[in-house]
């Protein structure tokens, strides 16, 4: 696999050009190697730019290859990250007047996400569940509120009405807390399994 910040020659800058051959092939233009998905999802999680162009043609497949990747991880990975719920929204917005809106709302989300991730381990691991995550919890939740009711209107009748933040939790035995700190562990440990 290519080492970070080599960059191939041509208009990409910084990124490495992967070609794509008709036998299904990825070649590497930095590493003058072949690589697998698996080499490209791992680029990907260790931030290594690259563009993905069709061998014959020259054409940018990057968004289709990134796709089956995620496709394959979703098939072959011990934990599905995509509800079915939220595919058959995602399929339902394709055709919408909204669509066009998806993909800059759908990036937002995943940079909150992401900024957010470090302040929720952090919370985990003082043991705090109700001070900084608790507000974190209650801003995307707001977020999702917001855009459930401009992207799917008729779902968030009914539903939409804000609910308060729940009550800081008050621990009244050693037993409490320690369930709570086993809580906290396994949260902990997806946290971990979802940041690989």
């Amino acid at each position: 696999m290519a080492g970070r910040g080599k960059a191939a020659t041509g208009e990409a800058g910084d990124a490495i050009i992967i070609k794509k051959y008709a036998n299904r092939r990825l070649y590497n233009t930095a590493s003058s190697s072949y690589i697998t998905l698996e080499d490209l999802a791992r680029m990907v999680r260790e931030n290594v730019e690259f563009r993905v162009l069709d061998a014959k043609t020259g054409d940018e497949i990057t968004h289709s290859i990134l796709t089956q990747i995620i496709m394959d991880e979703e098939a072959n990975g011990t934990q599905q990250m995509l509800p079915v719920s939220f595919l058959r929204q995602l399929i339902g917005m394709y055709g919408n007047s909204m669509q066009a809106m998806m993909p800059s709302y759908l990036e937002a989300s995943m940079a909150n996400f992401r900024d957010n991730q470090s302040k929720i381990r952090e919370a985990f691991e003082k043991g705090i569940g109700a001070t900084p995550f608790a507000a974190i919890h209650e801003t995307n939740m707001a977020m999702m509120r917001a855009a459930a009711d401009v992207f799917l209107p008729g779902l968030a009748k009914g539903k939409g009405k804000a609910k308060p933040a729940p009550a800081a939790p008050t621990v009244e035995s050693r037993d409490e807390i320690a369930v709570l700190r086993d809580q906290m562990a396994a949260m902990q440990k997806k946290l971990d399994e979802l940041g690989k």
